[in-house]
């Protein structure tokens, strides 16, 4: 089992690309330090422009299909946040529909939760927000001494998932109620994404390792390293499968680990 990849001949963005996302229409929308927003469709030929907008992107996030407000017709947008601590939502069009200042420093991560009734946010200042849909300000849910570089929600859309410093910590929406923390890595842990199937965490760090856990902080499998820092892991979206990007290096795993086969690429560092 291998992954198929497609590169265009030449770069559509002319700078650093660090964050891309799947719409429920198999539209996939990237974006660049070149300030820029494109569209691509399903066999990776660019269809356009979808907005410039006065900013640097660090992540960006769909708003789920799964929710009731998209079950009933509701609007086609998603979420990006940027290196000036703000987060924007911008509508599948490329309108601008709201910019909200969340952090003091860049705004690393951010993620939808399933049911869509929440916008989960971390920053370079280490703290994990909570905000509506409209983007008020729920809750500041954690304060950590180091930067949040990565977050997930999980299936129930009341934990989430966040790393920071080597620690991976779970915990719930509700902040009175107990976290889970554990050590996952020897450097900073760069990347978590928590599986909604399996309930299984992969995490990738600087140690340039990746490693499979249960959702108790259980070490499950730890690949064997890198030449790099691993910068990217992702889950498919049944569970079975997962994809782990590092320095011209993409590889495609079973659900425990495993590899089933590696990519080399000239891309430099995949980020997503």
């Amino acid at each position: 089992m291998k992954l198929k990849l497609t590169q265009t001949p030449a770069p559509v963005h002319t700078d650093l690309a660090p964050a891309c996302g799947w719409s429920v229409w198999n539209e996939l929308i990237s974006c660049s330090d070149d300030q820029s927003l494109h569209k691509w469709n399903l066999q990776g030929e660019p269809e356009g422009k979808v907005c410039q907008l006065d900013a640097y992107y660090t992540d960006l996030h769909w708003y789920p299909l799964s929710s009731k407000r998209n079950q009933s017709g509701g609007t086609d947008f998603f979420a990006v946040g940027c290196t000036n601590g703000c987060f924007k939502v911008i509508s599948r069009t490329g309108k601008l529909e709201k910019s909200v200042d969340a952090h003091s420093g860049a705004c690393i991560a951010l993620r939808w939760s399933y049911d869509g009734t929440a916008l989960a946010t971390a920053g370079e200042d280490g703290s994990v927000k909570i905000w509506s849909r409209n983007g008020m300000l729920r809750s500041t849910l954690a304060q950590s001494e180091s930067p949040v570089y990565s977050i997930v929600w999980g299936a129930d859309s009341d934990h989430l998932c966040y790393s920071t410093g080597s620690n991976i910590i779970i915990r719930s929406s509700q902040s009175s109620a107990k976290q889970i923390t554990w050590k996952a890595h020897e450097g900073v842990v760069l990347k978590v994404d928590w599986s909604p199937i399996s309930g299984m965490v992969v995490s990738g760090g600087e140690d340039c390792k990746y490693k499979v856990w249960d959702n108790y902080g259980r070490l499950l499998y730890q690949g064997d390293p890198f030449d790099y820092a691993v910068t990217a892991v992702a889950w498919s979206p049944n569970g079975d499968l997962l994809a782990v990007g590092s320095q011209d290096t993409l590889q495609l795993c079973d659900r425990m680990g495993w590899a089933h086969s590696k990519s080399h690429l000239k891309t430099g560092s995949i980020l997503a």
